[in-house]
């Protein structure tokens, strides 16, 4: 099982949530515009700007596997290897099996701020009576949320653009031993798919939605975050089941919590819940700083 999650509630009514990891990662420390995070058994030192600070474990840094060099604001750059890396490696959450590798973009296959709201996924899945849960996990990328979801017992619709990133879901999934786990692999632009479902009428228990900034579908459609979202949450609005929930995580950090929570309020008007809203962080394993990588929306009608 996963552990419960950490959270602070500061003024303005936005909620830091935030989380010290789990076995098999850890935020060892930051600073300086840096990282140092552990993987399983992989220590890596990433871009960081948020980490305004400056590092307190000099040492550590030293024992770092894969550093990443380049321009975050472009997300150019390579990965310098100063002690073995395997190709990829296993990267255990509860039941589930990660397996991580040095991919391009500075990106490892794995969010572990979003640890918090799979445990919320999982208390929405327990709370369903009768059928299994229907979790639709949209811009789902390697499929941590789908497989920990199948592996509660959900039935998963997994959608992702990329072919790419579904083969490496897949990896995961056979990682996991859950080969046979009812999940739905969807190579689609997300937009598209969902305006499909609406008019077929279909529902769902819980929708997770982790847009990209911007993205383009395997057809060249184009996503631009700020132009496309509002329409696009409002179809999310319309595939919910009664007693259903919502997750919105959205990485434009320089953006607004509030912003994107007034959007959420908007298209869920004519239902019933409560919202949460602000922002994800990751605290330094045996630090007092946290770093800020993410900001949120969570609704529930239950």
């Amino acid at each position: 099982m996963l552990s419960k999650e950490n959270t602070i509630t500061p003024p303005a009514e936005l909620t830091l949530i935030e989380t010290v990891g789990f076995p098999d990662y850890a935020l060892i420390d930051s600073g300086n515009g840096r990282k140092l995070e552990r993987f399983g058994s992989i220590i890596v030192d990433r871009p960081e700007p948020q980490a305004l600070w400056t590092p307190n474990a000099e040492r550590e840094w030293k024992k770092a596997h894969a550093v990443f060099a380049g321009d975050d604001d472009e997300d150019k750059g390579r990965w310098r290897i100063d002690k073995q890396v395997p190709e990829s490696w296993p990267v255990k959450i509860g039941d589930v099996t990660m397996l991580c590798r040095l991919a391009s973009f500075r990106h490892m296959g794995l969010f572990p701020e979003q640890y918090p709201h799979w445990q919320w996924m999982l208390q929405r899945i327990a709370e369903k009576r009768g059928e299994p849960a229907r979790v639709l996990n949209l811009f789902a990328y390697t499929g941590a949320a789908s497989l920990i979801a199948a592996a509660a017992g959900a039935h998963v619709t997994h959608v992702d653009a990329s072919k790419k990133a579904i083969a490496w879901a897949k990896e995961n999934q056979a990682a996991s031993g859950l080969t046979s786990a009812p999940i739905r692999w969807i190579l689609d632009d997300a937009a598209k798919f969902v305006a499909r479902e609406v008019r077929r009428g279909k529902t769902y228990d819980v929708v997770l939605v982790d847009p990209p900034k911007f993205g383009r579908g395997p057809d060249g459609e184009v996503w631009d975050l700020f132009t496309s979202l509002p329409a696009f949450m409002k179809d999310c609005a319309a595939l919910l089941a009664p007693e259903a929930s919502l997750v919105l995580t959205v990485y434009a950090i320089r953006a607004s919590a509030l912003a994107f929570e007034q959007l959420c309020r908007e298209v869920l008007a004519v239902r019933k819940g409560t919202f949460a809203a602000g922002e994800l962080a990751i605290r330094e394993e045996h630090g007092t700083r946290a770093v800020p990588t993410s900001l949120y929306t969570r609704w529930s009608d239950r």
